[in-house]
């Protein structure tokens, strides 16, 4: 089987899918199935990885092809548009990665012209706060005009968690869902710890709440902020780490609110972090938080749960399900006073964080590491292929 996965950028600081698309494709060659990327060098607003275009790049296993964009907007890269054309036809099937981009409608496209079978994975473009909160006009356009027949024409639509495929059914396209979660690597032992407090020593004897992720306004810090800034209160020795990158701007204001609180002091920015040291970071916290607004999915949790820390997060986390379910972790609605108190509670109770962290680590090996998840992704493409064969 020889598959491509296409997606707009895997450059690092777009985030989670980024992650997501190396672990789902490394998997996928390991376990025999010859599978290629086509995407772009975009890295995030007005940056751009450094890489060769137009040539293919072997990386543990996987086949990279990178394009130029050419604007950002759409992510749009004509050199991309003539490759498709030209090579799509040499794959038994497309999986593409997200909506409303260039890259990923014109895969669609091309592949319906040229009959290769294709599936579409959202990356939770169809959640209801997106769809509400960013250019709403616009995506309602666009989904009634475009990616409605793009979903409609997919052998499936590859959701990674129920409440994904639940919001994205209010669109009231007719696809064929499948819920497949994101693989995540599971650390053979515990990590190294001491990184946030090697980086920053008034660390030392505080307990530390966690947020890693990027930096944007779906990600809930104008929650955790005003409920840590409760928090610290009644509890003056926690300490709240911010960890991530993204979108400048806000993190200025961010910054500004914590001063306004008074919390400046005990609130800790890493900047983005990676292999060791992000590891690292996940293994000092106490707690692990993501308010998010909305979130199709939730990488990083699921990280720190296999790392035996214990999770809050809100209802709007696509995983949060089987947070609960798992018994890892607390979730509470997007609002300032159910978080500072979920985040009091763990605090103040040794005993329930080590339940929640052991649970959490068991929940991560079952549902989410790559061996599960590559199974069940790989049963789907061989019914695909099955089924365009009949």
């Amino acid at each position: 089987m020889k598959v491509l996965q296409v997606i707009p950028s895997v450059g690092p600081l777009r985030g989670g899918p980024s992650f997501a698309i190396r672990s789902i494709s490394r998997g996928l060659a390991a376990a025999g199935i010859e599978t290629h990327i086509a995407t772009t060098d975009d890295n995030g607003p007005g940056a751009r990885l450094d890489v060769r275009t137009g040539v293919p790049i072997d990386d543990n296993g996987v086949t990279y092809w990178y394009f130029p964009r050419q604007f950002p907007f759409y992510t749009y890269s004509a050199p991309f548009t003539g490759w498709m054309w030209g090579h799509a036809a040499n794959y038994d099937l497309i999986h593409i990665h997200t909506l409303f981009s260039y890259c990923s409608n014109m895969a669609a496209y091309i592949a319906s012209r040229l009959g290769v079978p294709y599936v579409i994975r959202p990356l939770g473009v169809l959640n209801r706060w997106g769809r509400e909160q960013r250019r709403p006009w616009l995506k309602r356009a666009s989904i009634a005009l475009i990616e409605r027949h793009i979903l409609n024409g997919a052998a499936f639509v590859h959701y990674t968690a129920e409440q994904e495929r639940a919001e994205a059914s209010e669109c009231g396209f007719c696809d064929r869902p499948m819920i497949i979660p994101n693989p995540v690597e599971i650390p053979d032992g515990p990590a190294q710890k001491g990184t946030l407090r090697r980086q920053f020593p008034e660390l030392a004897g505080r307990r530390i709440l966690l947020f890693l992720s990027r930096i944007d306004r779906k990600k809930g810090l104008d929650l955790l902020i005003p409920a840590f800034a409760g928090l610290v209160k009644e509890n003056p020795g926690a300490a709240l780490v911010i960890a991530g990158d993204g979108d400048r701007a806000l993190m200025e204001t961010l910054k500004a609110q914590c001063s306004s609180l008074g919390i400046a002091s005990q609130v800790f920015w890493t900047g983005f972090l990676s292999g060791d040291a992000k590891a690292g970071a996940l293994a000092d916290a106490d707690v692990f938080v993501l308010p998010s607004w909305s979130e199709n999915f939730g990488i990083a949790p699921i990280e720190a749960m296999a790392l035996g820390v214990p999770v809050i997060v809100t209802d709007q986390v696509g995983i949060c399900r089987e947070v609960i379910a798992g018994d890892a972790g607390l979730v509470t609605p997007p609002a300032v006073e159910p978080l500072r108190q979920a985040m009091a509670r763990l605090l103040a109770d040794d005993d329930r964080r080590r339940v929640l962290g052991r649970n959490g680590a068991a929940l991560a090996r079952a549902q989410f590491a790559p061996e599960v998840v590559m199974k069940k992704l790989s049963a789907a493409y061989s019914a695909v292929l099955a089924a365009s064969a009949s």
